[in-house]
């Protein structure tokens, strides 16, 4: 390999490497600096810098053509890009969501943002993966700074059983993962994804092929919470501190369905017929759950827990339509339910009295009398979120029926619609307890950057309607070629 080759896999990998390199030097930095609340005052707002950056060397220096470096280890195409960008701007919001936080918790250190910047780098090798093992480092170094990060209040009982619990059923996802590669690996002898492709194109698929299949998207199910999968999610999404638990809605699921996709499509593009009915039924009783089990609840957090869980099945949706199609359905879909999250967790991280914070779905009583910008946000994050017409969730939605009932997959479309039905009933009751319903608790001025956030998605959860086409056609340019 000479010294041009070498330079021009170093560029594709450039976004990683700014990362890493960036998250390292943060570390050095807060260590350096005795005191632990001027430390998280530094390094916060450089964290924040560093995603920006690595986003735009992502979009503007790395190669437009693409490639593939470290002998077909990673790839980086349009569909790499478009989940970067994405990534990369999700956790920076939730970082600047969890600086005010902090604070007002008295849980600033450092620490945090650099767990944020190396959980996005995993991220960014797993949307860039093409061979099971630089699969597992991307899925292994995103967990292990996700699993300190729902622990991050060790003060709390709360937090530590979240970090506990998600840690021991991660660690049984990630090998149910590591089981299944090790199954592809020995029946097609490869672990590059080029290779594998050939493989599972050439003659009959073996059972063991097969077996190795599904084993590894259990485990990549339970990274994206989809049910029977879930166990972890109602549990970690309400004992994580408020700001933890909006990232973890957010940029984690980008990553973790995006590696899904690319697997399935890519490698396994030859085996639709054998996977196809594994994510149907995975997406069916994910939408089930999701749609019951947060009928129940009254806690704010964990009732967005089985909205996520219901969401990822309407996701899993158009992944079973193994088109192109679908592809680009999938990320138009998860651009826009990010966009309505960001809104609905801007709302909920401003639910501060004087006392604390609060999370039950009641505290939310008479928000329209006591502040009504507030309400108008979550008012359209819960329509958004719900596929409730004219809003952009509502298109995301809608491009996922047209990709299944392109497929000529007529019975998902008709179960999507019908557990939509369900779920619209607790966006709904959100809705009449803060417009229908008398004040029980003042809340506290959010921060400004809270609050400049929160509106901007909260308006872009209608204003983008206009910009929907735009969104759907950068996402039809984001695959990796013909399926």
């Amino acid at each position: 390999m000479n010294l041009s080759t070498l330079t021009a896999e170093y560029m594709l990998f450039a976004p990683e490497i700014v990362l890493a390199l960036g998250a390292m030097g943060l570390l050095m930095l807060g260590v350096f600096v005795r005191d632990q609340d001027k430390a998280a005052a530094f390094v916060a707002p450089l964290t924040a810098g560093l995603l920006v950056a690595a986003a735009l060397v992502a979009a503007f220096m790395v190669p437009g053509e693409g490639g593939q470096a470290f002998s077909g280890a990673f790839v980086f195409d349009p569909l790499a890009l478009f989940a970067k960008v994405a990534i990369f701007g999700a956790a920076a919001i939730a970082l600047l969501f969890a600086v005010p936080y902090l604070k007002a918790e008295r849980l600033a250190k450092f620490e945090y943002f650099v767990l944020i910047a190396l959980a996005a780098l995993g991220m960014s090798m797993m949307v860039s993966a093409n061979d099971l093992i630089s699969m597992y480092m991307g899925v292994e170094l995103q967990s292990l700074a996700l699993y300190v990060l729902a622990a991050f209040n060790r003060d709390s009982l709360r937090a530590s059983e979240a970090g506990l619990k998600y840690f021991v059923l991660g660690a049984l996802s990630s090998g149910l993962l590591l089981y299944g590669a090790s199954l592809v690996y020995g029946f097609t002898g490869a672990t590059g994804f080029n290779e594998i492709a050939i493989a599972s194109a050439s003659g009959e698929v073996s059972i063991g092929l097969l077996f190795g299949l599904v084993f590894m998207i259990c485990g990549l199910a339970f990274k994206v919470s989809a049910a029977p999968f879930h166990m972890w999610t109602p549990d970690v999404y309400e004992g994580s501190p408020t700001p933890v638990t909006a990232f973890f809605a957010t940029a984690p699921k980008l990553a973790a369905i995006v590696l899904l996709a690319r697997i399935l499509l890519e490698p396994f593009g030859a085996m639709t017929d054998q996977w196809q009915q594994v994510i149907t039924a995975i997406a069916i009783l994910s939408m089930a759950v999701g749609a019951f089990g947060a009928l129940t609840q009254n806690n704010i957090k964990r009732l967005m827990a089985y909205s996520s869980i219901g969401n990822m099945g309407y996701a899993l949706v158009a992944i079973a339509a193994g088109t192109a199609t679908g592809l680009w359905a999938l990320l138009a879909f998860m651009i826009l339910y990010i966009i309505s999250l960001i809104a609905a967790f801007g709302v909920m991280l401003s639910m501060r009295t004087s006392e604390g914070m609060v999370e039950q779905v009641e505290d939310l009583a008479g928000l329209a009398q006591s502040r009504p910008g507030l309400a108008w946000t979550m008012t359209g994050a819960m329509f958004s979120i719900g596929g409730l017409p004219f809003l952009v969730g509502f298109f995301g939605k809608l491009f996922i029926l047209y990709a299944a009932l392109q497929a000529g997959l007529v019975f998902l479309p008709i179960a999507l619609v019908l557990f939509s039905v369900v779920a619209a009933y607790y966006y709904l009751r959100i809705v009449r307890v803060m417009w229908f319903s008398d004040p029980v608790v003042t809340f506290i001025g959010p921060s400004a950057t809270t609050a400049v956030i929160t509106n901007v998605a909260g308006i872009a959860t209608a204003a983008l309607v206009i910009v929907a086409p735009v969104l759907f056609y950068l996402a039809q340019n984001s695959g990796f070629g013909p399926l």
